[in-house]
């Protein structure tokens, strides 16, 4: 996608993938992690996985290119009461050396990746490599190639285990018609 659209999306009001809940799959993984570790959220939107892990006692950052996102982020965090564990900044996901970003154990990424365009995947992986620490999670959430607004996107699990091999490995993936979650170990 290109970026245009997702600055008219938010603008124009609320996005039909932001659905203020964070997955079952994200609840389950963070419930199983140890409390009160570091996290970042690539391409966080309005915040609601970064105040979930806050609210579970996680120091967390969330990171998306739209202003208008990251403005509503913090709003939604200043009413929860977490803008002391929640952080959002507006900048590149795929230039993560540009910020002063604290070690993390656990990384996320829903819906982000997928739609940057190839030019920016190996920035992207290259930066997650330096924040996350050796042994930490990364968890992603992508759909499957396909064509979308005269553009492709998606990514292949092939695609995925290219982009981050040698410096992750693969542990587990949940796929179904349209889209993959996978679990990815830093190494």
């Amino acid at each position: 996608m290109n970026r245009l659209h997702f600055i008219w999306t938010y603008l124009l009001g609320k996005p039909r993938w932001d659905t203020n809940q964070t997955p079952p799959e994200v609840v389950e993984t963070i419930q199983s992690l140890p409390s009160h570790a570091v996290a970042l959220d690539l391409g966080c939107g309005t915040g609601t996985n970064v105040i979930f892990m806050a609210q579970h006692g996680w120091q967390a950052t969330g990171i998306d290119f739209v202003a208008q996102a990251i403005r509503t982020a913090r709003r939604k965090a200043l009413r929860h009461g977490m803008q002391e564990r929640a952080r959002f900044l507006h900048g590149d996901v795929s230039r993560l050396e540009t910020f002063n970003l604290p070690v993390c154990q656990f990384a996320l990424d829903i819906g982000c990746l997928h739609s940057l365009p190839p030019t920016a995947h190996m920035g992207y992986v290259r930066g997650l490599s330096q924040i996350l620490e050796v042994g930490g999670l990364y968890m992603l959430y992508a759909f499957h190639p396909r064509q979308s607004k005269g553009r492709r996107m998606g990514l292949s699990n092939a695609q995925v285990i290219a982009l981050f091999t040698p410096a992750f490995i693969l542990e587990r993936v949940e796929s179904d018609a349209n889209s993959s979650w996978y679990w990815l170990r830093r190494v």
